[in-house]
């Protein structure tokens, strides 16, 4: 006999009043014949926008604790209960998505990536933080946000999308990097590059190819630095690579372009028929002008060509639930538009991941190598350029001075060569010239993290880094060196070696307890670095053949023109560190960090310095009074204080140091003299900068409407320069030390819009706005004292020769100083303004009659960026200025005047002040000093996603033509307007730089 289910036993018995509630009889048959019939299961994948599978994503029913998660392929399998459930799938980095299943069996689930989540997770000193929790000003650009196209470097990708952060390429050189300034100047003799890291460990832009970088992070404030010390006072760039993840399905992505790059603009130099024409004006020239040889050639057209350039790169990640694995392979082949100007470079990177014991345990090891090769134009001993530099100003030079008439060969086929100052052939000087620089780089790094329970975290990192170069020079025996000078044929060699250390061991701490979360950090930091190499030359050699392979068989040796040097150097830093934060109900925020830093850099009495940094924040929004108001997405105050520092100079400053001098006879044999060449100080520290930093986090409508405002006032103390003292009781003249004092403050404006948003169209778009204004606040102290309250900067070369900057106490960095030209006289000579309001002609003026003419520094910086989306079509535009400044036009300087010896500019000829032609020497006056300001339609890119069906077995494809620099509107008569604004003479726009370049990319992303 069949058993009674119990629950209609239960109808047949009494309760103590005798008969069952019927409404509990229905409520357990509700449930019974839910539990007994309403359940299906659900099968299907979870993926991103590009289709690539995502392994490891959460799958739960909503309101319960019963789900999985994927598997290495995203496949999900998950028994749903209940009338009409509803599927909750999750994953870092993108945003939840939840789906009433109804009586579907199968659901295929597409996840986007949640840029806008408060809870993202962004980089900071030695660890991560979530978004929201962020107190410091820190920005995140993620990979899809970047620039595209031929950039040059990981700069050059989020070039315009950072406030306060000013990327600039003002030389179209292939083999220069990005100048990068973050909040202005703040040392008289440092560097302002900032410190990269590149997944977490010190390197440079070019470590890493810009194809390979997932993301980049940038630490403003000095809340955020402090805890790196010496090395954070110019900002932090983090730059995470692409990788794989564990439980991955494994992927190739393939990305490559092609590229033409163009003179973004040229000077107006006579031509032939230009010169021509003046001739018959009655114009009399020397020089280089002084007749017409018969002909027509564009020098600089001779010099120069369309660059064509390719980039490819692969990488190859996967992983399963222990393991994960990445692989990636980098070319790049870019030409520069000067002749023998280009830039090859490989590029090989491999991470492996493992997981053991429970995945408390994961170790990682990483290399990465590099090979980069190209031509030599100019080496030490040419212009002063530096060994084996890829472009010669020089011949630049002599491409734009020379006359237009001229061949480039004789009759003979011989170069053609004119016996005049300075004055050679610059095809010739290209052609003759032979030379190659070689560098070879390799990373290797070695990480451990285990969990040691829920709460702590250990960690440990050793990188072992070593670069070196080798490098060959040669001037053949046709060279206008040997023709003019007979030098008969010139070689020169080089190398140079680096390898360095870098160890960190951090100790980890995460604690919750009800509306408390408090993190905490302990670490050390090893890191040391060895330099050295040798260089020599030799000249007269008997042939050609051997370039510069055979160099000691040049007779230079036995006449005692040969040179030779060597070097070696070394320097170690130690660090302690820790950090401590602070979440109270996620509303009020505290950041602590300290460091206390040791450098063999810094004087005997001053080795060790200590950098606090501490910041604070207060979500708003999750107040009582404005939790219920909906339009209010986030609504964070931020405010910070950091000390951070510049390392103190070069290696052994803090020394006394001695060189080779003259020659003297002692005891019948000639003795090399050694000589004082540094002062020691053994309390030479660091450069201190102390900064201040308010921000105000703000989103509205969902995140339709977000965005920072930070102001900023940093402090330098103890700024390092070179002051003149007594001999004796010094041994040397001049001596390194922390003396001068500058200011620096600014605003800084982030806002992104969303303003459509649809299923099949969306327009984001960003803009930025920063200001930055410095001051200099003292430069002496009672023990060291410059002559002056100032000193002068920069340099205008031969027939000039004047400095054209000048550095003064209550003045800002980058003051222009010279003659403030106000007219002409009639017979074409400046007339001059002197300081006291004097007019006198430019002949009889002194130097005490210079004056402040302008600055070279922007006074702010803007951007605006957009991106629109339709169906499978994407288009971006990239907008960025700089404005109140001013640049020294060196090209008009030297060439806007018809009294030289050479070639010159067409507007030479115009009238100045529409009252005469200029009948002058070349003077630094004002009239070249022009306003700066512009605006660039920096990179426009089209791009289309071919549809998942056209391609099987491509998981996706995007195609896109792209364009850099296209368009600058600006007032400036230069090139570019985009000029040098490092050191402390910024704005001179030199006039034998590197022209900047217009490039045009077409390229093609694969993922299979």
């Amino acid at each position: 006999m069949k058993p009674t289910p119990p629950i209609f036993s239960l109808w047949k018995k009494k309760a103590h009043t005798g008969v069952v509630n019927r409404r509990l009889f229905y409520v357990l048959c509700f449930c019974w014949s839910v539990s007994s019939f309403a359940q299906q299961v659900i099968r299907g994948t979870v993926t991103d926008e590009q289709g690539i599978p995502i392994g490891g994503a959460s799958v739960l029913q909503k309101n319960t604790t019963n789900g999985g998660v994927t598997d290495f392929d995203g496949n999900f399998e998950l028994t749903l209960s209940g009338d009409d459930p509803v599927m909750v799938v999750s994953y870092l980095g993108f945003a939840t998505t939840e789906i009433s299943i109804g009586d579907r069996t199968t659901v295929n689930v597409i996840l986007k990536e949640d840029l806008l989540e408060l809870d993202e997770v962004v980089l900071i000193g030695f660890g991560t933080q979530k978004k929201g929790d962020v107190t410091s000003a820190v920005a995140s650009v993620k990979s899809e946000d970047f620039i595209q196209g031929n950039v040059r470097d990981a700069a050059q990708l989020i070039q315009g999308k950072v406030a306060g952060l000013t990327i600039s390429t003002p030389s179209g050189d292939p083999t220069e990097d990005s100048q990068i300034k973050l909040r202005g100047l703040s040392s008289l003799t440092g560097s302002t590059d900032p410190l990269v890291l590149i997944d977490g460990v010190p390197g440079n832009l070019g470590t890493v190819p810009p194809e390979d970088i997932e993301s980049i992070d940038v630490l403003k404030d000095g809340s955020a630095t402090a805890i790196y010390g010496t090395r954070g006072t110019n900002g932090v760039i983090i730059i995470t690579t692409k990788g794989g993840n564990y439980n991955m399905k494994p992927t190739i992505e393939y990305s490559g372009y092609l590229s033409m790059s163009t003179i973004a603009r040229k000077l107006d130099f006579m031509d032939a028929s230009d010169l021509r024409k003046r001739w018959e004006e009655g114009y009399e020239f020397n020089g280089a002008n002084v007749e017409d040889f018969g002909t027509a050639t564009d020098w600089l057209d001779e010099i120069t060509r369309n660059a064509h350039s390719h980039v490819h790169n692969l990488i190859f990640r996967g992983g399963n639930e222990r393991t994960s694995l990445t692989a990636s392979l980098n070319y790049r082949d870019i030409e520069g538009i000067f002749l023998k100007s280009e830039n090859k470079k490989y590029t090989g990177r491999i991470n492996v991941s493992h997981a053991m014991f429970n995945n408390k345990l994961k170790t990682n090891l990483g290399v990465i190598v590099s090979e980069q090769t190209y031509n030599a134009l100019a080496n030490e001993t040419d212009n002063a350029l530096g060994e084996g530099t890829s472009f010669n100003p020089y011949i630049y030079r002599q491409a734009l001075i020379r006359n237009p008439t001229e061949p480039v060969r004789d009759t003979e086929g011989n170069w053609f060569e004119r016996d005049v100052y300075f004055y050679d052939n610059p095809v010739a000087y290209i052609k003759e010239t032979m030379g190659e620089n070689r560098y070879r780089n390799m990373r290797f790094d070695l990480s451990m993290s285990y969990d040691i329970n829920e709460h702590f975290i250990a960690k440990g990192l050793y990188t072992k880094k070593g670069n070196s170069n080798i490098r060959g020079f040669y001037q053949t025996k046709n060279h206008v060196s040997t023709v003019k000078y007979g030098q008969d044929g010139f070689a020169s060699r080089g190398t140079d070696d680096h390898t360095g250390n870098y160890g960190q061991l951090t100790l980890d701490y995460n604690q919750s307890f009800g509306k408390h979360k408090v993190t905490g950090l302990l670490g050390y930091n090893y890191e040391d670095n060895t330099n050295e190499g040798f260089w020599l030359n030799n000249r007269r050699f008997s042939t050609d053949g051997f370039m510069y392979n055979n160099i000691g068989n040049g007779k230079g040796l036995e006449l005692g023109e040969a040179e030779m040097r060597s070097y070696k150097n070394s320097d170690k830093l130690i660090a302690f560190f820790t950090r401590l934060t602070y979440n109270f109900d996620d509303r009020y925020l505290l950041l602590a960090s300290l460091r206390r830093e040791g450098s063999s850099r810094f004087g005997a009495n001053t080795k060790w310095g200590y950098f606090p940094g501490v910041s604070a924040g207060w979500r708003i929004n999750r107040e009582s009074f404005l939790k219920n108001t909906g339009w209010i997405y986030d609504l964070k105050l931020r405010a910070g204080f950091g000390v951070t520092g510049t390392n103190a100079g070069d290696r052994y400053e803090s020394l006394s140091g001695l060189t080779y001098g003259g020659y003297f006879f002692n005891n019948g044999n000639w003795t090399r003299e050694l000589v004082p060449s540094r002062n020691p100080n053994p309390d030479l520290r660091w450069e201190k900068k102390e900064e201040l930093n308010f921000g105000l986090d703000y989103g509205f409508l969902d995140g339709r409407i977000s965005g920072t405002i930070d102001y900023y006032s940093r402090k330098t103390k103890d700024a390092l320069y070179d002051y003149d003292v007594p001999t004796p009781p010094y041994y040397y003249p001049s001596i390194l030390a922390n003396v001068a004092q500058i200011k620096n403050s600014g605003l800084e404006v982030l806002l992104n819009v969303i303003p459509v948003k649809t299923d099949t169209f969306e327009w984001t778009s960003n803009m930025t706005y920063s200001t930055n204004s410095n001051k200099i606040v003292s430069l002496s102290n009672d023990e060291f004292q410059l002559t002056n309250d100032f000193f002068d900067e920069g340099y205008a070369s031969e027939p000039i020769q004047v400095s054209t900057h000048r550095v003064q106490v209550g003045q800002p960095i980058g003051n222009f100083f010279g003659w403030k030209s106000v007219d002409i006289t009639d017979d074409g000579i400046w007339l001059i303004e002197t300081p006291d309001g004097e007019i006198k002609p430019a002949t009889e003026t002194t130097t005490d009659d210079r004056q402040v003419l302008g600055n070279g520094l922007p006074k702010s910086y803007f951007s605006w960026n957009n991106s629109v989306k339709y169906k499978n079509w994407d288009f971006n535009v990239n907008m960025r200025g700089a404005f109140g400044y001013q640049i020294l036009n060196f090209s008009r300087m030297y060439y806007e005047n018809p009294t030289v010896d050479y070639n010159t500019l067409n507007s030479a000829y115009d009238l100045v002040y529409g009252k005469a032609v200029l009948n002058d020497v070349q003077r630094l006056v004002s009239y070249y000093v022009e306003d700066g300001d512009f605006l660039k339609i920096d990179n426009v890119t089209i791009g289309y996603t071919l549809p998942g069906s056209l391609l099987k077995f491509v998981q996706n494809c995007r195609i896109y033509a792209s364009g850099i620099n296209l368009v600058t509107i600006t007032g400036y008569k230069g090139i570019d307007p985009e000029v040098d604004r490092n050191g402390l003479s910024p704005g001179n726009d030199e006039r034998d730089k590197y022209p900047s370049t217009r490039t045009f990319t077409l390229g093609i992303n694969l993922t299979f």
